[in-house]
């Protein structure tokens, strides 16, 4: 798998995402978040990649290796916090109950490990490894946002779908700005923790999400501004 890895590292990548939408689709479908069928093969991706990374020493190039040590050249992180908690602005109110919430609490704390890890870490490095800082961004942010499409697959409407894909774009790009300047993916896989736990103790309230999705939109397009001025975890 290493030689594989160093020799078509953005195929490696891409059958990653392909397996990932196309075992977790279905199980979604079928089985929903509070599945123990779904924390178990999140576990199953999680323990994959860890095994991964750690057999071959790719902590420090994945950014797993901490958060920056000198943090207060990362006060841009707290926006992005606060923007997390967007699914909890319009109340509380449990999709789940009982066992079903602890699975699926555990279950969304992976999501966000396994997805950044794979689309932050292991696309936009392979993408980035080209040279091309911008294409990088953009790939990286687009393939997370349409990589939602799998959601038609497993009974979600359309209309809710498409506005899912634009909000996951959106954070797309500020994950992956994140990433690329701070040099740590620590942040964004709490953050990408933060959004999908919260979603599941947040009341469905439709003004409350369209002004998330704006907001989100919004700071996505002024962060990528801000961020794209200063420079690099290398640089500072």
């Amino acid at each position: 798998m290493r030689k594989f890895y160093e020799k078509k590292e953005v195929l490696f990548v891409v059958l990653w995402i392909a397996a990932y939408c196309m075992v977790m689709a279905p199980i979604k479908g079928q089985f929903g978040y509070g599945s123990i069928w779904w924390l178990l093969a999140m576990i199953v991706f999680a323990a994959g990649i860890t095994a991964f990374v750690r057999s071959n020493h790719l902590e420090e190039k994945y950014g797993l290796t901490g958060f920056p040590k000198d943090m207060k050249k990362y006060l841009f992180f707290i926006p992005m916090f606060v923007l997390a908690t967007g699914n909890l602005w319009d109340g509380f109110s449990l999709s789940y109950k009982g066992a079903e919430l602890i699975i699926a609490t555990m279950s969304m704390i992976l999501v966000g490990f396994v997805e950044e890890t794979i689309f932050r870490g292991f696309l936009f490095k392979a993408m980035l490894g080209n040279g091309k800082t911008v294409p990088a961004i953009i790939v990286s942010a687009v393939t997370f946002g349409i990589g939602h499409i799998v959601n038609l697959f497993a009974g979600q409407a359309s209309f809710e779908t498409v506005m899912q894909i634009i909000f996951a774009i959106s954070w797309g790009f500020i994950l992956t700005m994140v990433f690329y300047k701070s040099g740590s993916l620590i942040p964004c896989i709490i953050v990408h923790a933060m959004i999908d736990v919260f979603s599941l103790y947040g009341s469905d309230n439709e003004l409350a999400d369209w002004i998330y999705i704006v907001a989100t939109i919004v700071t996505a397009m002024i962060y990528c501004i801000y961020l794209g001025r200063i420079k690099t975890m290398e640089s500072l």
